[in-house]
């Protein structure tokens, strides 16, 4: 009896998400229904969950699924869940706690801290015992399109772990597997690719701002109407991104050199320790900052020098690297360096703490059912406090750039 039971409770309840799902109550879910119905329910993307639920639930293509087609797939979803689930609940009690998903982790080899752990826990635990129980782990992937259990630790590493206010700070951790196969550079390569688009989409505001370090005075009185049209009349539209080339090109390098010094530095900072906690990996984050600045910073200088530079004043990169070499000895390369060093601990410090008081007023204050803000949360701290850390860094960065801009 309680198995009918059960099963009856089952269909009732994917009778319910049917109903929620089929917005215009014609019987079927269509495409649009079913991404629409992922957004908004929490189904991850919406875009790969719909296009598995589509190619498995509808047997026949008719371009919507019927209730019968709907309630087959979460039955076959649920199956493969309660695998996923028993596997992850390493002592059999019914439960997953905090130690087997670092146990999990670790299996990955990804070291995560207590903390980092809870935060995954708060963001499915509904009854508030810092567990996760059967139905709790079902109601929340259901509907998403992660197929085995290194799915969904990867979703939780990009998604819970890592929010994007530590990323400013703290680069990506990668498993072993992510390592073997080449995610990792892809992941660089893919971040490389999205900084060449945004740093070259404000090109002109940066050029804009380089030229009003060095230049503007209370004698002149230089404003941005005024160092716009200065840079136009000079050179035309097309020197207002003048400069974006070496910028772009710096991005791989110091992302690559970032990266493998915070390896190093993780790994000699955590000796025998598992984890690391937020601090350590903000000071690791940190120094991994300053190597790539260091060894990078030749590329900085030219690339003040070119946005500042006038018509015909170099014939390009080597042009410009020859120059300075030739009148200025190879010290030129790296003025400014100390005021830019100095400036990454404020800069990075003010960035993290902000973020992270903002954060967590935000869910002290609005949230009591997620430890997830939302994207749009998210980044509003962020930008917050990329501001505020901006602010307090900006005296250094203008020294640097004025340093970097004189020639003897």
């Amino acid at each position: 009896m309680r198995g009918v039971s059960g099963d009856a409770e089952r269909r009732q309840r994917w009778g319910r998400l049917f109903e929620e799902l089929d917005s215009n109550k014609d019987g079927r879910v269509d495409v649009q229904e079913l991404r629409q119905g992922l957004a908004r329910l929490g189904g991850g993307d919406p875009d790969l969950a719909h296009q598995g639920i589509s190619s498995e639930g509808d047997v026949d293509p008719d371009g919507g699924l019927s209730l019968e087609e709907f309630s087959h797939y979460l039955q076959e979803r649920e199956q493969r869940l309660l695998l996923m689930f028993h596997s992850l609940d390493r002592n059999q009690d019914g439960h997953i706690d905090v130690s087997e998903i670092q146990q999990s982790f670790r299996a990955l080899g990804i070291s995560i801290s207590l903390e980092q752990a809870e935060k995954i826990l708060h963001s499915m635990d509904r009854d508030g015992t810092m567990t996760i129980d059967w139905q709790e782990w079902r109601d929340h992937f259901l509907l998403h399109s992660l197929e085995n259990v290194e799915d969904i630790l990867y979703f939780w590493k990009h998604s819970t772990v890592l929010d994007i206010g530590e990323c400013l700070t703290v680069p990506d951790e990668f498993s072993k597997q992510e390592k073997l196969t080449g995610t990792w550079w892809k992941q660089l390569v893919a971040g490389a690719v999205a900084g060449a688009v945004s740093r070259t989409g404000t090109a002109p505001l940066d050029r804009l701002k380089v030229f009003m370090q060095v230049h503007a005075s209370k004698s002149n009185r230089l404003n941005i109407l005024g160092g716009l049209r200065n840079m136009v009349q000079e050179g035309g539209i097309l020197s207002l991104w003048r400069g974006n080339g070496i910028n772009v090109l710096k991005i791989a390098p110091e992302s690559a050199i970032k990266f493998m010094a915070y390896e190093q530095i993780k790994r000699a900072i955590r000796g025998q320790q598992e984890t690391l906690h937020v601090q350590e990996r903000f000071v690791a984050g940190s120094l991994a900052g300053a190597t790539a600045q260091t060894i990078i910073y030749p590329m900085e200088v030219l690339k003040t020098r070119l946005t500042l530079r006038r018509t015909g004043q170099y014939k390009g990169l080597l042009d410009c690297a020859r120059r300075i070499l030739e009148r200025e000895g190879p010290r030129a390369f790296y003025r400014g360096y100390l005021p830019n060093v100095l400036g990454i601990i404020p800069y990075a410090g003010i960035d993290l703490a902000v973020y992270e008081t903002l954060k967590n007023h935000w869910l002290h204050q609005y949230s009591h059912e997620s430890a997830n803000p939302g994207i749009l949360v998210l980044l509003a701290c962020g930008t917050i406090s990329s501001t505020c850390g901006q602010i307090a860094s900006y005296p250094l960065a203008l020294v640097r750039t004025r340093m970097q801009a004189q020639e003897d």
